[in-house]
């Protein structure tokens, strides 16, 4: 039977994953995880680490962790935008890479195995953007 004739599926446009995309996808969901569960931990027994205080010291700790908690928000968003090839996770991720490479060059580090990890990154996320809708 030809595939002119076949009837439509929708598994049948699913596009296919690829490995590096499913691991960034993997370990960007898992420091999303370690990120939340810390965030946590740290809204609800940071404050008893001082006690009474001024806001200084008392209420840091709900402020580092709220700001830890949304940050994880946006981090598992993104690994589940990579895992499902959005194309605005993929933006995303490149703008990141983009500005922590800019950062490392900014600092002199241009010349160095993390320099050269992102840039690697962000070809290979340049090169894997037909994957992403």
């Amino acid at each position: 039977m030809s595939s002119v004739n076949a009837p439509y599926s929708p598994y049948a446009a699913r596009r296919e994953r690829p490995l590096g995309v499913a691991i960034l996808a993997v370990l960007i969901g898992i420091f999303g995880a370690f990120l939340l569960i810390g965030s946590i931990l740290l809204f609800l027994f940071g404050t008893a680490l001082y006690g009474e205080g001024q806001f200084l010291h008392y209420g840091a700790p709900l402020v580092a962790g709220l700001i830890l908690f949304i940050v994880a928000i946006i981090l598992l968003a993104v690994a589940t935008g990579l895992w499902d090839l959005r194309l605005w996770a993929l933006v995303v991720s490149i703008i990141v890479v983009g500005f922590l490479w800019l950062g490392d060059l900014v600092a002199g580090q241009i010349v160095t195995l993390g320099s050269l990890v992102l840039i690697l990154l962000l070809v290979y996320l340049v090169l894997v953007r037909h994957h992403f809708s």
